[in-house]
């Protein structure tokens, strides 16, 4: 068997059985993520053990914008003063439970990261943003290093720069 990170097939894998705790995040793998995928919203992928197609974790991952003055003064003071700026959206992130402490979350992020890097030589990207469902969920993004927006602590975003400094 062998770990395979890629985009998210319909008929290829199977979804039915992930369970990660999180109601919101299984619903979505269940029922919402082929149909973003299809009207180009986000783009999912999976964590496989292949040849197995079980769902072992998945991110997405999506173009977003923020507001300039949400972000902190440090990073914000060497940036353009237009209205929105460009970023990108890490929009979840789950581990199904039958994979948890295995270290998937932390596989899953990086590889997030790194094509966020990739994808930004080409299609500008100041940072990755993240959303914190819940306790758990920021301290995650915070042991990775992400900040916290000033007027919402469970949004969080790490620069693009910090990203390339960990490549």
């Amino acid at each position: 068997m062998v770990l395979k990170i890629e985009l998210l097939a319909k008929g290829r894998h199977l979804r039915s059985q992930f369970h990660c705790g999180k109601e919101s995040l299984d619903r979505y793998i269940r029922q919402q993520a082929s149909q973003d995928l299809k009207r180009r919203v986000a783009t999912v992928f999976v964590l496989i053990d292949a040849p197995d197609s079980n769902i072992l974790a998945y991110y997405t991952l999506s173009s977003y914008t923020v507001d300039i003055g949400v972000l902190n003064d440090d990073f914000a003071k060497h940036l353009p003063r237009y209205p929105r700026l460009p970023t990108t959206l890490l929009g979840r992130l789950a581990v199904d439970n039958s994979a948890k402490g295995k270290g998937f979350g932390e596989l899953m992020l990086v590889d997030a990261l790194k094509k966020s890097l990739e994808v930004s030589r080409q299609i500008a990207s100041l940072a990755v943003i993240a959303e914190a469902l819940d306790e758990e969920a920021l301290g995650f993004y915070l042991k990775y290093g992400f900040l916290q927006f000033q007027q919402d602590p469970m949004k969080l975003y790490l620069p693009m720069q910090s990203i390339a400094e960990l490549f």
